[in-house]
């Protein structure tokens, strides 16, 4: 299948002064397929939102490769950008902060269609702005409001239509459920995979939630401490996970049920996560993984394969 997304060896930095480098990101290496769907998950402070920021091109990359429907946009100016603006559009985590407090409910979402010409006047927008917003949920009524007279579940659908509206080929969803309600988490959830279903539009879902991801993601990569330390398929990631650090995360997910809690794993990770200004050498898991060699704090482990489809970077399967 042709892939929508294409990610080489994609690195961000933010240099604080003279001597101090933040490693938000990392070397990062994956591929997202059209019209499907790779999550991309990890603890805050991981790197999952600078990596989709910096693919998005709000960052602009420190090193690597960025390939969107084959061709590269890493090196493109702001003017360049603009033509794949309109191919790739954002879901942000905080509806509030996302969404102009001064504007209307309808300039937020007509705006992405005047800025790239879809529409000239503001009465053209209302033919495409009222129909999409029935589709999240809302109707054209709430046309005329602004973002504080919503609830958060409401600005989130007012987001989503935002992206939506230009009918995009990629979204990149960064944790947009985790601000929401449980009850509201499925809703919206529902609606991105119904869009999906619809118009085959492909989305990067950025989340900590493992597993809220599995029921969205057809692949899983696993981020830790700006890199990517596990990548396969949903279902597999689930079912045979090899990196220690994803299998912590598995262990840490809470079950309701007491007998079912009691028999199941305990997570493996201990301590906080390093200062990315100073990452350890080596194996950045190595000083939380109960399974570290001398050689995991000497050499930096390279994501391969190790089965159909699913690589991971650790040295406990280099001789696989």
């Amino acid at each position: 299948m042709e892939n929508m997304l294409e990610v080489k060896h994609l690195t961000k930095h933010f240099k604080l002064n003279s001597k101090q480098i933040v490693h938000a990101v990392d070397d990062v290496s994956f591929t997202l397929e059209r019209g499907k769907t790779l999550g991309l998950v990890g603890e805050s402070g991981c790197g999952k939102s600078t990596c989709a920021r910096t693919i998005i091109r709000m960052y602009d990359p420190t090193g690597g490769q960025i390939f969107l429907d084959g061709q590269e946009i890493s090196g493109l100016n702001q003017k360049q950008l603009k033509p794949f603006r309109k191919k790739m559009q954002m879901i942000f985590q905080d509806p509030y902060a996302s969404l102009n407090a001064r504007m209307t409910v309808r300039d937020i979402i007509a705006e992405p269609l005047m800025a790239h010409g879809v529409v000239k006047r503001k009465d053209q927008a209302n033919e495409l702005v009222f129909p999409m917003l029935e589709r999240v949920g809302l109707t054209k009524e709430h046309a005329s409001r602004y973002a504080h007279e919503f609830s958060g579940g409401q600005r989130q659908r007012v987001g989503i239509a935002r992206a939506l509206i230009l009918q995009p080929e990629l979204v990149i969803c960064d944790e947009p459920i985790s601000a929401l309600d449980v009850s509201i988490q499925a809703q919206v959830i529902n609606l991105l995979k119904d869009f999906q279903e619809e118009k085959g539009v492909s989305y990067l879902f950025i989340a900590h939630d493992l597993s809220m991801v599995r029921y969205v993601s057809d692949d899983v990569g696993v981020m830790y401490l700006g890199q990517l330390v596990e990548v396969c398929e949903a279902d597999e990631i689930y079912k045979h996970p090899l990196h220690p650090y994803t299998k912590g995360l598995l262990g840490s997910i809470p079950v309701a049920n007491p007998k079912l809690a009691r028999m199941k794993e305990k997570s493996g990770i201990e301590g906080d996560i390093p200062s990315p200004i100073s990452p350890p050498t080596g194996c950045r898991f190595h000083t939380r993984c109960p399974y570290a060699k001398k050689v995991c704090a000497e050499e930096m482990p390279e994501l391969r394969c190790v089965g159909e489809g699913h690589g991971v970077a650790c040295h406990l399967y280099e001789g696989s």
